[in-house]
């Protein structure tokens, strides 16, 4: 692999760091979307983002999964009953409120995001294989730095049990999708 140099001038240079940033944000949309590839006849990249929600959290209301998605109410429970249609989703009435209606992934929808996931974290690993160890630390600095300034939550690990975090942030003045 040739040496890459950086320029002293580019290390304060946020026009370079904002193009470094986008080149790679367009790498790993690529490796979303082939992630998403094998389930795109079943799910929209909405309706995965919405799973997503449901395998995080478990059974949600509604009406919180439509603000977490921001997205509207009625525009939710379509996707629900698409989602409930496609076998990757259920909804049954609170048993503490009959007016809600409680929402989950079935089996078939939480082994899909399981699936989604597994292959982008293995697209993600080929990836970083084929860095040398000085460039992966490198890496790990300055996105843990990107993260944290964006306000955005460490993934958990591959061998952690621990549902993997939403993968945008909801606090009204930001949001950032999967």
């Amino acid at each position: 692999m040739p040496e890459r140099k950086t320029p002293m001038d580019a290390l304060d240079d946020v026009d370079a760091v904002t193009r470094a940033v986008l080149t790679a944000s367009r790498l790993l949309v690529a490796v979303s979307a082939r992630s998403l590839a094998a389930v795109e006849e079943r799910v929209t990249l909405a309706q995965f983002r919405m799973l997503v929600v449901l395998a995080t959290r478990g059974t949600t209301k509604l009406v919180a999964l439509a603000e977490l998605l921001q997205v509207a109410p009625s525009t939710a429970m379509r996707m629900v009953d698409r989602l409930i249609a496609a076998g990757l989703a259920d909804r049954q009435p609170n048993p503490d409120n009959r007016r809600e209606t409680l929402l989950r992934p079935t089996e078939e929808g939480r082994r899909i995001v399981a699936d989604v996931t597994a292959g982008r974290r293995a697209e993600i690993a080929a990836i970083v294989e084929r860095l040398r160890p000085t460039e992966r630390l490198a890496l790990i600095e300055a996105l843990n730095a990107f993260n944290e300034a964006g306000g955005e939550p460490p993934a958990p690990g591959a061998d952690d049990p621990e549902p993997h975090p939403l993968g945008w942030i909801v606090d009204g003045s930001m949001a950032h999708e999967i």
